[in-house]
């Protein structure tokens, strides 16, 4: 049996990952920047209904931070910043201490975030697998 491979699939793919692959590496980092910003928005929110009287400037501390580790690597950093009024207080209304239980403000924002960033993800993905 006499076969030959044709490398117009091979070519083809190949001219089509050339073009997609910046697009999806700005569509992911877009991603990651919305989830970022939801579970920001979402821990302020629950910070604001936890952190009652005792930390009024608490949830305005919680900022993000994205960083680019490579062009394929996008990571974001979410929290309270430590050099806003009420900022340092993140661990110990996160975590709680022995007196003090814990909030679990941001716990609570990444759980519910994570299902949208999932599915996003998922399309950015299809995006760039999509070549026929």
């Amino acid at each position: 049996m006499d076969s030959q491979f044709d490398m117009g699939d091979v070519r083809r793919l190949q001219a089509h990952l050339a073009r997609s692959i910046p697009i999806v590496r700005r569509e992911a980092r877009a991603t990651v920047s919305k989830g970022a910003l939801n579970v920001k928005r979402d821990w302020a929110k629950n910070a604001r209904a936890s952190s009652g009287r005792h930390a009024p400037a608490y949830p305005a501390s919680i900022s993000y931070d994205l960083l680019s580790i490579g062009p394929d690597i996008t990571d974001a950093r979410i929290g309270p910043d430590k050099g806003a009024p009420q900022g340092a207080l993140g661990n110990l209304l996160e975590y709680g201490s022995v007196k003090n239980p814990p909030h679990n403000d941001g716990g609570r924002a990444l759980d519910a975030e994570l299902p949208r960033f999932n599915a996003a993800m998922e399309v950015v993905a299809a995006h760039g697998l999509a070549w026929w």
